[in-house]
This record gives structure tokens, sequence and C-alpha cells, in this order.
């Protein structure tokens, strides 16, 4: 009756990795309980999480090598990993589930950087962001509910904005990811589409120095001028501090993403018995529920859910 932060699976999105193939579950090592699934198989993760009571899930593809290319023009394709997921997904659940989808480019270069780069290997912010734009309408088209620019480059949110109103799309949403860093916790995730092995460099001239927090306050600003209807912050845990203050100074939704590095921190406390995996899962989360987030993105979504369900 007193307490005053409360956490449900509503609160929950469920990142999913997908993979070619049918009837396909591949385990990522890097983070144990994860695994890409094949199509046909996210469909049934989907009625998992309808049934759960999990009201979204993030698809992330997971692109065969020979479809990677300098300019990632597999993102293009309208019959590419991610598009033939949405229209699956939506075939078989409608609007009973949201699928939120990640527009960047890094799951589709041969060079692992999130857009395109010129000969000394700096991302180019101006061309990345055309080709983001016909990304994002790729994926309205197949039938998205939330577009989540990932990629961190100026000026984009404007752009899809205007191209989603311009292609009939004006009821598709935008969560963009304003306040993402240049961190040490995305390893499994990058192991799990693949482009660990395939990184040229960093991400650093366009992802976020983590020693700061008003910079973030301007990259949500200007985000939300641009058109977005939430933002994101990414990581999760170690920035809760930037969350507070996004929470605090803007109007509008709010969600961090419990990273891959974070996810698996827990599972390997929990296996070396450091902790109980279920209390770990359930009081991070609702760190996050207490800092102001509308909502987490999480891979412990469904264990999460079960444990809220009774």
């Amino acid at each position: 009756m007193v307490r005053e932060t409360m956490l449900s699976p509503a609160d929950l999105i469920w990142p999913l990795f997908v993979t070619e193939g049918e009837a396909v579950e591949e385990p990522i090592l890097s983070l144990p309980g994860v695994s890409r699934w094949s199509v046909d198989q996210i469909v049934v993760r989907a009625a998992e999480a309808i049934d759960l009571g999990i009201p979204c899930i993030a698809l992330f593809p997971n692109t065969q090598p020979e479809r990677r290319s300098e300019d990632g023009e597999e993102a293009l394709n309208p019959d590419n990993l991610m598009c033939r997921a949405i229209r699956a997904i939506k075939q078989a659940h409608g609007d009973a589930i949201g699928v939120l989808t990640d527009v960047a480019l890094d799951p589709y270069t041969s060079h692992g950087q999130d857009g395109l780069i010129d000969d000394a290997g700096y991302v180019l912010n101006d061309e990345t962001v055309a080709v983001l734009v016909d990304q994002a309408i790729n994926q309205a088209n197949a039938g998205a509910d939330i577009i989540a620019p990932s990629d961190m480059m100026d000026g984009r949110i404007g752009a899809i904005r205007k191209a989603l109103e311009m292609n009939g799309h004006p009821n598709v949403q935008i969560m963009s990811y304003a306040a993402k860093y240049a961190s040490a916790f995305y390893g499994p995730f990058r192991d799990a589409v693949g482009s660990s092995g395939l990184l040229k460099g960093n991400k650093k001239t366009y992802q976020m120095d983590p020693a700061n927090s008003d910079e973030a306050m301007r990259e949500v600003a200007m985000d939300i001028a641009e058109g977005a209807d939430s933002v994101m912050v990414k990581p999760g845990l170690p920035y809760l501090d930037i969350v507070r203050r996004v929470r605090d100074q803007f109007d509008v939704p709010v969600f961090a993403y419990q990273v891959s590095g974070e996810y698996a921190m827990i599972e390997a406390a929990a296996a070396a018995g450091a902790g109980d995996r279920d209390a770990l899962v359930l009081e991070t989360l609702m760190a996050f529920k207490r800092a102001g987030c509308s909502g987490i993105l999480t891979y412990h979504a469904a264990l999460a859910a079960r444990l809220l369900n009774g």
C-alpha cells in the first residue's frame, strides 16, 4: 500500500535477435540464455510476449556476411531479414503486439560502423542520414509501429519524421536513441548482430562521452524539437542520473536500455552464486522505474514478466 514505485510487464520491451533459416535457434555464447531466432520462431516469441503482457518487442537482425557491404545497401531491401520478420509478426498477431525496429547501418555494413564512412574511416553524417531515412521508410512500409534510430547522427530525427509524414506513415512513432554513450557495455550485442569482428575503429566520434551529462540534455532537446515521440538513454544502470535529468526536464516518455553487458553481468553474478538471479533482475528493473523510466528494454523481459505475473 505504501510502495511508491510499481513495476509490471507493461513496462517492458523485449529485444529479440533475428537470423536466417527456419526453425532455427542459435544460442549467443556471450549472452547466456539469449538466442538468435529465425523468423518463424520470432513469431512464436511474439506470441509469448503477448501471453506475458509485454506490449512491445524490439527487433535486431543478424545479417549474413555476404549481404553486408560498405554502403549497407541491404538495409534498403524490402525483403531483408528485418522486414520479413516485421511482416510475419504483423500477419500473425496484428496490433496485439507492438514492433519496434532499429534504424542504423551497423547490422548491414562490412565495416561495422553505424553509418557510411570516408577513406579515413570517419562516419559521414549527412550522407548517412539520407540512407537512414530510406531505411526507416522501408521498415515502416513493412509494418513497424515504432522506428528507433540508434545511430546518433545529427539531424536524422527531423529527416525521418518528415519522410514518414510524406510517405503515408504519420502514426508511426519515433523513439530516438537520444543519449547513447560510447560504452564498454555493448560487446555481447555486437556478437549477437555479427558486427563485433567487423568493427573498424570505434564509435566515439558520434556516440557520447560517458563523462558528459549536459550534452545529453542538448541532444534530447534537439531530437524532441525535430519530432521524436519518445527518447532513450543507453546504457541503463550506469546512466540512471541521465534518465532522471531527462525525466525532470522534458515532457516526453523516457526509456532506457538495459544493454547486453548489463544483462551478462547479472547472469555471471548469478552463475557464480554472488546473488539470486530473480532478485537481481527485479531490483535493477525497479531502479529504472524509480529513476523515471516510462519503459525498459531488457533481455530479461520474459523472465521478469513471469516473476511479476506470479
